[in-house]
């Protein structure tokens, strides 16, 4: 099968989305939720930005991947590479990402980051695992 045809039947998760904490299931002692997120779909190709803020200072993340399941690489803190690759679902109504940073002496940090779809607002399911930790969070955006 045309993967352009495939990712065309993907749930499209485009949009502008702000983080909605009453429905969300975040870390208590410390969160990684983006507020808002800025997600384009388009054919094989997922764009997500994601804006938050960190010791009052505001910054934008932003990572483009493809939905065929090759590696893509965006750019991670300071001079670190994030490689990722993106699973679409057999039913084609979440895609999961999963992204490995290396750490340098620390070793290397495993996320992921499962899309869907909950009526009208997009749950992001994320977990990490590294030498520091697991931590996972369930994260509920509404559409602006």
């Amino acid at each position: 099968m045309i993967s352009g045809i495939v990712s065309a039947q993907v749930t499209d998760f485009s949009g502008k989305w702000k983080l909605n904490t009453s429905k969300s299931k975040l870390s208590a002692e410390f969160s990684m939720a983006p507020k808002d997120l800025v997600i384009v779909q388009s054919g094989n190709d997922l764009s997500v930005e994601r804006h938050s803020t960190w010791q009052d200072r505001d910054f934008t993340i932003s990572d483009k991947f493809t939905m065929d399941g090759k590696e893509c690489i965006n750019k991670g803190w300071q001079d670190s590479e994030k490689k990722s690759t993106v699973v679409v679902a057999d039913d084609k109504k979440s895609v999961k990402v999963t992204t490995i940073i290396d750490m340098g002496g620390n070793g290397k940090m495993t996320m992921t980051e499962a899309y869907k779809m909950d009526g009208s607002n997009l749950v992001v399911e994320t977990s990490a695992s590294s030498s520091f930790g697991d931590r996972s969070e369930t994260m509920v955006y509404d559409k602006q």
